[in-house]
């Protein structure tokens, strides 16, 4: 059965796990819950068409504008996905694993110029940034973000 899109409120709740594989792609479920808040209005502190989602567009050769056109002719996850693989650069199911399993397991420790700002977001987070990824961080913000108020 397919999954219905329903635009998150992403002012309420995060998006989904850049983890979260559509069509065996990391990173396009979140990709997708995004550009569905951008086109309702709640999208909130988050960016559709970041750097993040970039990884996948370029990937992929496609654009953000590209994807979101296929969005919003989309009602389920399922005809994103069969949109992803027909469309932009065409991806073995082996290569689509290989770049999902190498996005998901990078760390901006490997980066200079966003050592420092990971090493500061993780320790906010109680990360250790010397054994955690982008996508731990990512998962542990949006935890933080959501957590409810204790008043």
């Amino acid at each position: 059965m397919a999954t219905p899109i329903i635009a998150r409120d992403l002012t309420k709740q995060a998006p989904h796990s850049p983890r979260a594989r559509l069509a065996g792609f990391a990173i396009a479920t979140r990709a997708v819950d995004k550009c569905r808040a951008s086109l309702a209005g709640t999208l909130g502190e988050y960016h559709y068409d970041c750097p993040l989602d970039n990884l996948l567009f370029t990937f992929k050769g496609i654009t953000g504008e590209q994807f979101k056109a296929a969005v919003q002719a989309s009602t389920n996850y399922e005809e994103v996905g069969a949109w992803l693989l027909a469309n932009g650069t065409t991806r073995t199911p082996a290569e689509i694993k290989t770049w999902s399993d190498e996005v998901e397991a990078s760390s901006p420790m490997r980066n200079p110029e966003k050592r420092s700002a990971f090493i500061q977001d993780c320790s906010r987070l109680g990360l250790n940034p010397q054994m955690n990824s982008t996508f731990d961080w990512l998962e542990a913000d949006d935890r933080d973000s959501f957590r409810p108020s204790r008043n």
